[in-house]
């Protein structure tokens, strides 16, 4: 739920999907005009409109293309099935027109789950989407990923999450914390890794993110309230800007924890005292007069109730809801009551809502009566309430009623009983039968007007009073023997079977009381008792047995025909009760000594059933939950713990505050960190000239200097579609302009000042080139991130003269001194924040990504040699693992490796590899290496030393192998303290690959480059359904480590990769031709090639549809 409707939220800010709807309604409407009575019939229709949608779809006009998805998008709001649609869509994905690309992500996100393999075919377009300057785009990315439900794309899934949560956009961390639940329920042994994640994500500053990570974590792991510890002061102060449905779990996680780290507010010498200073600074003699020790609340459990106590006055239902069963569950007993006027606030929402609030009031009003008591009146039952309000309303009022106001309850009641409701009216008895044995001053009352209930017109009403007078008349039988007289004589009358079971009951219970009815009324039941429903034959034999016992002369007789009737009923309940009475009541040779208690057991004094209210057990769960609503236990509650006895260490909440540096402090940091600083200074002024014109920030804690590093980290997010040449000119042209900038700074403190209006100027100037550089996205990216991306493109465009401009720059008069005086502020807040929180770069390096996440790199990017022609993400990742050292050859250590088609991060040349050491022995494992020497000459990056393995333990490595491009063994020694051990790994021809994509157009112009003896080609013979694309594809690519060209020709399969060693292009062409398919390899290293084709060969016959 908060997933759609995060999603739903921020796209209606858009409006992308909102003017999609709009439009297909519209679309729906005109087409539904023009073809007159067919647009709605239910099949032909259909299939017109959605053939019209596929060429719509097909054709190269983007505007047709955008105008089909508005349609689609539309069909799918309608609740229509467009699933045929995917394949039509899907290529679609990487269209370059924004709005385009929205609407398809839309509908992957819908269908994506449904479609497995067809949407796994653009997963590569996806990873590259999680590049894109736009966040929207981004955002949809991930979803759509997250979307997927294969195991085998887990690695990319986490991989991706990882990245999204170190985003620059809130709301794309926002989509990564809705990922994390998606990746938990795939595959619930991420656990740890999911973990870290959130743990970096609730220490988020954004309020956008804070409801979306909470929610994870209680998915994930709700047992880790280590993780709040750190964070519970800054979600208490945060959580009246969060989104509504995010408050809500925050609220519900606050309160679970604050039951297990506060003491109990409601003992009975408790001190609420908000001045809690005042007990902290006591002297020594006041605390030993004070021998009581009165409880003081702990500032951080009243900072929850005094956060939280502002949102009863939120719009959104749940919120007030969840504040309350937080104050029912946190707060003292006497501030409780501040929360009743926002729930009776509540019940003029609509019937699902008063529902569950009623539900709610109804726990709450058994334990504290005086909450409600004041607003009784808004319990009264109206007409137009359904059966299940009014039976909520009625359980209310009777827990409210006392001896004050239990007139007025009855009176109310009285007219509730002549309801043509008959439910409710039933129930307004029961409650009438609730108060006369809660209140005893008003039992007599109640019973007389329950007799005279009995000569009522309906049954229903008649036999519900019967019920409760019964049960009422055991309380005090002997001084209401009348009724029991009057019910007698309307027993004829009375055809409901609970009713005439229940005046039996009485008969045969209080018999004594009425000696000459009984035996009558067993008479006029004997004549009967093959035509009562079984309820009643149990109770007639009940009524018989008993009278035998107190009066056999009159009933002897009687009461050996009903027995004899019994003996021989169709009912074998009837029946075994009959022949238990029998041998009870009736003395023989066999009863034995049993028959001598019979009076005893039959005509033992019962004790008052006790009439209680439905809610009186559901306290037991917490308020609000859908396990109170129900009444048991539901799948996912947690249940609330117990107050501690001793409240836990609260040092645990403290968080260190880092003081302002000052002057001398920050001159003695480094000039590295002293230039960095600087730059984020002068780098952020754009955007604060921006910030003045009135967009808005991200966060209202973050400054200038996390703006200026994180626009770097989306710049750096781009270089996947840009050629590495021009990435060199920039990085090359950035270096420079670091060094400018600090020597810039450094004449700052030396010139005199000049006037503002320069400042202005260039002020002005970059916005208008920022405005015109994030033009395409201003539409459907927010103020913030367009100009952020905006002030980006303008370096990304300009790399070249934009080293000049700065030139300039610095050979002009710089600033005034008052704004001298703001950079060296600026420089102390930014060092202060720099220091608190570390900046997060998203540009992958050795020192971030340690060998142990090796596994997780999936989808990784490199850039290419040649600007056509740019890196991929594997399509395809095998799981399977194979042995490189049997346990019983190790003794007792195992090792398996599989490889990750991941680029090396050891060496461009390397093939990476993931390895497994398992000990299966008895004893720990020392000094686990790889020798130094190699026999086959192969360079072996080497893995760290895993210095012990317990028994039974297993770690898992990362190594990376330079094959030369070739599938000759890697021969090596795996050593322990003790032992070392030959071992190979023996790569596959597809192993020895990395996947690139580029356009058709450059597949064909580098295909024909290599042709002659660069082309080796074969036909297999096939059928025409197993060399469908989706197999053909899923073949190749788990065949070979290659990348997907997109194509425009159905008939023709094309795949590009290129040698991880040589950087050798490997083209790949499958083109079906009926009845057979010939398969095209393109390639200088012609051994590969061979190799690859009779690889190739195999996976394709024995393909599968």
């Amino acid at each position: 739920m908060l997933g759609m409707s995060a999603n739903s939220v921020s796209y209606n800010e858009q409006g992308s999907v909102e003017s999609g709807v709009d439009a297909a309604q519209e679309n729906s409407n005109i087409s539904g005009g023009g073809s007159g009575g067919a647009a709605f019939s239910l099949f032909s229709a259909d299939c017109k409109k959605n053939e019209d949608l596929k060429e719509m779809l097909e054709n190269n006009k983007e505007s047709l293309k955008l105008e089909a998805m508005k349609r689609i998008v539309g069909l799918i709001a309608k609740g229509k099935n467009a699933s045929e649609l995917f394949p039509a869509v899907v290529k679609n994905v990487a269209s370059k027109n924004i709005e385009l690309k929205k609407l398809v992500y839309v509908y992957l996100v819908r269908y994506a789950e449904e479609q497995q393999d067809l949407a796994l075919l653009s997963i590569s377009t996806f990873q590259r989407a999680l590049k894109d300057p736009n966040q929207l785009i981004r955002a949809s990315a991930l979803r759509v990923l997250s979307s997927i439900r294969v195991p085998i794309i887990v690695p990319i899934m986490m991989l991706a999450i990882k990245e999204s949560s170190t985003d620059l956009s809130p709301y794309v961390r926002k989509t990564a914390a809705h990922a994390i639940q998606k990746l938990y329920s795939l595959d619930p042994d991420q656990k740890e890794h999911l973990i870290e994640v959130i743990e970096k994500l609730l220490k988020d500053k954004s309020t956008l993110v804070a409801g979306s990570v909470v929610m994870a974590f209680e998915e994930v792991c709700p047992d880790r309230i280590d993780l709040i510890h750190k964070n519970y002061r800054k979600l208490c102060n945060m959580l009246v800007d969060v989104e509504e449905w995010g408050q809500v779990v925050i609220i519900h996680m606050l309160t679970r924890y604050a039951r297990t780290q506060f003491v109990s507010p409601w003992g009975e010498d408790a001190v609420f005292d908000e001045n809690n200073e005042k007990t902290f600074y006591d002297s020594e003699e006041e605390r030993r007069a004070d021998e009581s020790k009165p409880y003081v609340m702990d500032p951080d459990h009243r900072l929850l109730l005094r956060n939280t106590k502002p949102l009863l006055q939120s719009r959104n239902t749940a919120v007030v809801m969840a504040v309350s069963q937080l104050y029912w569950h946190l707060a003292p007993k006497h501030e409780i009551s501040i929360v009743t006027k926002s729930l009776v606030r509540l019940l003029r929402s609509h019937r699902e809502v008063q529902y569950v609030v009623l539900q709610n009031i109804a726990t709450m009003s058994i334990q504290r009566k005086g909450m409600f008591e004041p607003f009784m009146k808004s319990f009264y039952v109206r007409s137009t309430d359904a059966t299940h309000i009014k039976t909520l309303k009625l359980e209310i009022l009777t827990n409210l009623a006392n001896e004050a106001n239990i007139s007025t309850i009855l009176r109310e009641f009285q007219t509730y009983v002549k309801s043509q409701d008959k439910a409710f009216a039933a129930a307004t008895i029961q409650a009438i039968g609730r108060c006369a044995t809660d209140i005893s001053e008003v039992t007599d009352t109640c019973l007389n007007g329950l007799v005279l209930l009995l000569s009522n017109r309906d049954e229903t009403v008649v036999a519900e009073s019967v019920v409760v007078i019964k049960k009422l008349l055991q309380t005090q039988p002997s001084q209401h023997s009348d009724i029991i007289k009057h019910m007698a004589k309307l027993f004829d009358n009375i055809t409901v079977p609970m009713a005439r079971a229940s005046i039996l009951w009485l008969m045969g219970e209080y018999c004594e009381h009425v000696p000459k009815i009984a035996p009558d009324v067993l008479r006029k039941m004997a004549k009967s008792f093959t035509s009562e429903e079984d309820i009643v034959k149990l109770q007639i034999v009940n009524l018989a047995a008993k009278l035998y016992l107190t009066n056999s002369k009159q009933t002897k007789l009687l009461t050996q025909y009903i027995l004899n009737l019994g003996k021989y009923d169709q009912n074998y309940d009837i029946r075994d009760r009959t022949r238990f009475i029998r041998q009870l009541i009736v003395p023989n040779e066999k009863s034995g000594a049993l028959s001598k208690y019979a009076r005893r057991i039959l005509m033992a004094p019962k004790p008052a059933p006790v009439l209680q209210s439905a809610f009186k057990d559901r306290d037991r769960y917490q308020l609000g939950t859908l396990s109170h609503s129900l009444n048991s236990y539901a799948t996912g509650y947690l249940e609330l713990s117990n107050w501690p006895p001793v409240a836990p260490d609260q040092s645990v909440r403290n968080v260190e505050v880092v003081e302002p540096v000052t002057e001398a402090l920050a001159s003695a940091l480094g000039k590295s960190k002293r230039a960095k600083s600087d730059e984020k200074f002068y780098s952020g002024s754009e955007e604060e000239e921006e910030e003045e014109e009135g967009s808005s920030s991200e966060d209202s804690s973050s400054s200038s200097g996390e703006s200026e590093s994180e626009s770097k980290s989306e710049e750096n997010s781009d270089d996947s579609n840009k050629s590495s040449s021009s990435q060199s000119e920039k990085s090359s042209s950035e270096s420079d302009t670091d060094k400018k900038k600090t020597q810039k700074n450094k004449k700052l403190h030396q010139q005199k000042p000049a006037s503002k209006d320069r400042k202005l100027k260039n002020g002005k100037a970059a916005n208008a080139e920022s405005r015109s550089g994030s033009e395409s996205d201003s539409e459907s990216s927010s103020s913030e991130s367009s100009s952020e991306s905006g002030s980006q493109s303008e370096l990304d465009s300009n790399s070249d003269s934009g080293t000049d401009q700065k030139r300039k720059t610095k050979s002009k008069p710089v600033q005034s001194k008052p704004v001298t005086n703001q950079a060296e502020k600026k420089e102390v807040s930014l060092l202060d924040l720099d220091d608190f929180s570390p900046v997060p770069v998203s540009t992958p390096k050795s020192s971030i990504l340690s060998p142990s996440l090796l596994s997780d790199l999936q989808g990784l990017s490199i850039s290419s040699s040649a600007s056509a022609l740019q890196a991929s993400s594997p399509v395809f990742v095998p799981e399977t693992s194979h042995e490189l050292l049997h346990r019983m050859t190790g003794k007792g250590l195992s090792a398996q490796y599989r490889f990750t088609r991941q680029p090396c991060i050891y060496g461009n040349s390397m093939v990476s590899l993931q390895l497994t050491l398992s000990n299966n022995s008895e004893q720990a494992l020392e000094n686990i290496h790889i020798s130094e020497k190699s026999s086959s000459g192969q360079n072996i990056h080497r893995f760290s030393a895993i210095e012990r393995l317990e028994p039974q333990a297993s770690a898992t490595v990362s190594m990376g192998v330079d094959f030369n491009d070739s599938t000759q063994a890697a021969h090596f020694q795996l050593c322990t303290k003790e032992d070392e051990f030959s071992v190979s790994i023996q790569p596959a021809v597809g192993e020895l690959l990395l996947p690139i994509t580029m356009s058709e157009a450059d597949f064909t112009k580098e295909q024909g480059k290599l042709v002659g003896m660069n082309e080796s080609s074969a036909t297999i013979t096939t059928t025409p359904e197993n060399i469908s694309s989706q197999s053909v594809n899923r073949n190749v690519v788990s065949a070979a480590n290659l990348g997907v060209i997109p194509s425009n020709q159905e008939n023709i399969h094309r795949f590009a990769g290129k040698t991880v060693s040589s950087g050798s292009l490997v083209l790949v062409s499958v083109a079906p031709k009926d009845p057979d398919a010939l398969i095209t390899v393109n390639t200088e290293k012609s051994v590969i090639a061979s190799m690859l084709l009779r690889q190739f060969k195999t996976a394709l016959t024995n393909i599968t549809p």
